[in-house]
């Protein structure tokens, strides 16, 4: 017989609070097609992408953070010292160690929270709610601090143009509490290790290191170029549309809900294109509210769906107690979905 004391958490765990933040900059079309060789039509008609944020110097990955979060924490009315984990999603945090996650911690004011950064691509704010679920359960921890956060524009290549114009920088937050009912569905999560080369950093950091740059990128100037996010726009779409569909259709069966029963649905913002085909696939009836933040904020990977559910919130397009089904998928491939109630 085991000697352990259970764990005694909540009977259930939802999301409190959202919250968002978004640079001040707001980058039209105009400023990417002064580097490549396209329209403002094409980009549109491609993406459905008009404007992006892009963070100043200031507006630092720990910054946006922190801006964003404590938004969530003000929303889901608790305060910070109550905070018992921060889990931050991104990918263009550049000091290895220590976690981004430890100092935004620190600046919120919580009473030493355990805080640690997951690296999961547009997929980590789903990893991230899953991890939370767990915490609050499991009795870890009473309020958890989902984060996912990116500056996309220091891993654009401005002169790719296949990738120029999708990425933008900005941090949505959301405050994972217990609850006394369901709240948050069974996550359907999994990873495609076998087409990671499909989305992938152009040059490993560690090439720099070695001295010899005869093999690296050089821009039109001949310069060195920095390590930038690179993709395969054909494979990414065709894996999105017909595989993330599945995915998506298992989490709502997971959690027990059809089509009829959604209010919203918020998939990762990467392309218009990809949403409304899944939209299609998914057979969505209309009056499903559909997040197509992406044409004013680009796509920011980790943060696309909370500062999405932050706007339709924010706009009224949603409204607390709202059923919704969250999706990303992205670099590793990987992918998370999950049904939710909005805060």
């Amino acid at each position: 017989m085991s000697k352990i004391k259970p764990a005694k958490g909540a009977p259930y765990a939802r999301i409190l609070g959202v919250g968002g933040y978004r640079p001040t900059r707001v980058v039209p079309n105009e400023v990417i097609l002064e580097k490549i060789d396209s329209s403002d039509e094409w980009i549109r008609s491609r993406s459905g992408i008009e404007t992006r944020h892009w963070a100043s110097p200031e507006e630092t990955v720990a910054a946006m953070s922190v801006e964003a979060s404590g938004k969530a924490i003000a929303d889901a009315g608790i305060d910070a010292s109550q905070i018992g984990a921060v889990v931050v999603s991104t990918v263009s945090h550049f000091s290895q160690t220590p976690a981004v996650a430890t100092e935004i911690a620190d600046r919120l004011g919580t009473d030493k929270a355990a805080a640690f950064d997951i690296s999961a691509g547009c997929a980590g704010f789903g990893y991230g709610l899953t991890l939370a679920k767990g915490m609050v359960v499991e009795g870890s921890a009473e309020y958890v601090l989902v984060i996912g956060v990116e500056r996309l524009s220091d891993l654009t290549d401005l002169e790719d143009r296949a990738t120029a114009f999708l990425f933008g920088d900005g941090a949505g937050a959301v405050v994972v509490g217990p609850s006394q009912e369901p709240a948050m569905g069974p996550t359907v999560w999994g990873s495609e290790g076998d087409k990671a080369q499909v989305i992938k950093q152009t040059v490993p950091w560690d090439r720099f290191r070695i001295g010899d740059v005869s093999e690296l990128p050089v821009d039109s100037e001949g310069n060195v170029k920095f390590p930038a996010i690179t993709q395969e726009g054909q494979a990414v779409f065709r894996w999105a549309v017909f595989e993330m569909a599945k995915v998506a259709q298992q989490a709502l069966d997971a959690a027990g809900i059809s089509p009829d029963d959604l209010d919203v649905f918020i998939p990762h913002q990467a392309n218009v294109r990809i949403i409304d085909s899944m939209v299609k696939t998914l057979k969505l009836p209309e009056h499903v509210t559909v997040a197509r933040d992406i044409r004013t904020t680009g796509n920011t990977s980790a943060a696309s769906i909370p500062l999405a559910m932050e706007r339709l919130l924010a706009t009224g397009e949603a409204k607390s107690g709202d059923t919704a089904l969250v999706i990303g998928f992205g670099a590793g491939l990987v992918y998370a979905a999950t049904v939710v109630t909005l805060p």
